[in-house]
């Protein structure tokens, strides 16, 4: 193994980067190239078929330029969806994001579990899967909260955002039935830990939010136990389309540690 190859973290746009967070915080000497692929961002409103032909054409392509040791895709919605298919076609470790079902299981006092994603992914068989395997005896109730999303591109590029989005969000679950009961809620889109603090401002100080970034992070410990780490040049963002919005990205990816941006050719 090539002690500079990269982790490839991969996402819709900049969500990965709570999954970078914890990544870095486990294995601070590893090289990271961070790919957002805002050129196809959202990813929660397109077709399965759609997520899928473009995650592992990305992916592809990535994967022979830049050789990286192992890719993580830190995004619930590209995951439920493409991660087997990705696994299937590339002849490298992969990583991927699903919603913490299991962990909100077992912190839930009340039983009743709030779940917020994209609309693709609270559809998938796999949620699906995943309910009835850890969650048989909870009530997990689903909502689409896809602005979200935007929330959190707009957040990190010091955007203000209508605090009614995160209401609108609490409101989806909490006015479902039982959704009062919620003590609990599973943040099943990378994006969404970004707004960890609107969101407790807007479900308030007695619900608990879950997601799966720190699991992660322990997953790719346990994969790259024993190899070497250099980084030869500093760590880099990569986009799939040129926007003048990434511009004002540029302190937020040197926050995480990026300190190059480039897009795609």
């Amino acid at each position: 193994m090539d002690a500079k190859a990269p982790l490839l973290v991969f996402d819709s746009g900049i969500g990965g980067l709570s999954v970078l967070a914890e990544i870095r915080a486990a294995l601070p000497q590893a090289p990271v190239i961070y790919a957002a692929d805002n050129g196809g961002l959202p990813y929660g409103p397109k077709s399965e078929a759609e997520v899928a032909a473009r995650v592992c054409g990305l992916l592809g392509r990535m994967s022979e330029r830049y050789k990286p040791r192992l890719i993580c895709i830190a995004c619930n919605t590209a995951s439920t969806i493409a991660l087997g298919m990705v696994r299937d076609v590339l002849n490298v470790p992969v990583v991927g994001t699903v919603p913490a079902i299991k962990p909100a299981a077992g912190l839930t006092r009340s039983g009743t579990i709030g779940l917020l994603g994209t609309a693709a992914t609270i559809r998938q068989g796999y949620v699906d899967r995943l309910e009835a395997e850890f969650a048989a005896d909870k009530r997990l109730l689903r909502f689409a909260a896809g602005e979200l999303v935007s929330a959190a591109e707009a957040k990190l590029r010091g955007a203000l955002v209508d605090p009614a989005v995160y209401a609108r969000a609490a409101g989806g679950l909490r006015e479902q039935p039982g959704g009062e009961a919620i003590d609990t809620v599973v943040l099943a889109c990378t994006h969404f830990p970004l707004l960890r603090d609107e969101l407790q401002q807007a479900f308030g100080p007695q619900v608990q939010f879950v997601d799966g970034a720190k699991g992660i992070a322990r997953r790719i410990v346990h994969l790259t136990a024993g190899q070497d780490f250099v980084r030869a040049a500093p760590d880099l963002a990569l986009f799939t389309r040129a926007e003048d919005g990434l511009a004002k990205l540029v302190p937020a990816l040197a926050h995480y540690g990026l300190a190059r941006v480039e897009v795609l050719k």
